[in-house]
């Protein structure tokens, strides 16, 4: 395929509007390779952000988990879960976006309410509540884990796109305008050449 545009017209105008152009399109370049930099910061940061909050969701789950067999060794497994049906706390999870780099990345969180508790204290054990809260916080930990994971696939497509604008710019865009001005460059040199000869002649003629 020719690296000549098109359409090209070897005039002194369209080398001007060519020139123009290479200097928009080497800014783009520029500009674009400064938001793949900074995306590609901020997506390690995320990862690194994804590996600390999923240690946070194991050990969250973890101590949950254990309240849970301690409940259950204190009042026994159908005391527990009957409390657990009576129980009428709801979760509800809020979704916004924020921008990051030009990417609308998600922002969650969750809010719970906590009725009156179905039971009095003298029948159930602390383990009870220690298990709710453990639970509340391994629900919270879970949530920011979708958050960051979300976020880290949106900065990849970002950056991914990103790189095939750098590289259509560096391997085709302007190449093509630098090719297409020094042509038009070229074929105006060779015009002026012509009409300088050509000038010449004529005034040669007209003085022998």
């Amino acid at each position: 395929m020719s690296k000549i545009l098109p359409g090209t017209k070897t005039t002194r105008m369209e080398l001007l509007r060519l020139k123009n152009r290479m200097r928009l399109a080497e800014r783009g370049h520029n500009l674009l390779k400064e938001k793949r930099d900074s995306l590609i910061m901020e997506f390690f940061n995320a990862i690194a952000e994804i590996k600390e909050t999923r240690q946070t969701v194991e050990s969250a789950l973890s101590d949950a988990f254990s309240a849970l067999t301690q409940a259950k060794m204190i009042m026994g497994p159908s005391r527990v879960v009957e409390f657990a049906n009576a129980s009428n706390v709801k979760s509800k999870l809020s979704i916004a976006t924020r921008t990051m780099m030009g990417v609308r990345v998600p922002v969650l969180s969750v809010e719970q309410s906590i009725p009156d508790l179905p039971y009095s204290l003298t029948d159930s054990s602390a383990k009870l509540d220690l298990m709710s809260t453990k639970f509340q916080e391994a629900l919270k930990a879970i949530v920011k884990l979708a958050e960051i994971e979300s976020t880290v696939k949106r900065l990849a497509l970002e950056i991914e796109r990103t790189k095939r604008r750098v590289s259509a710019l560096e391997t085709v865009v302007i190449p093509r305008l630098d090719a297409t001005a020094r042509f038009v460059k070229l074929a105006l040199e060779e015009r002026e050449r012509e009409d300088f000869f050509r000038t010449k002649m004529i005034r040669d003629r007209i003085t022998s």
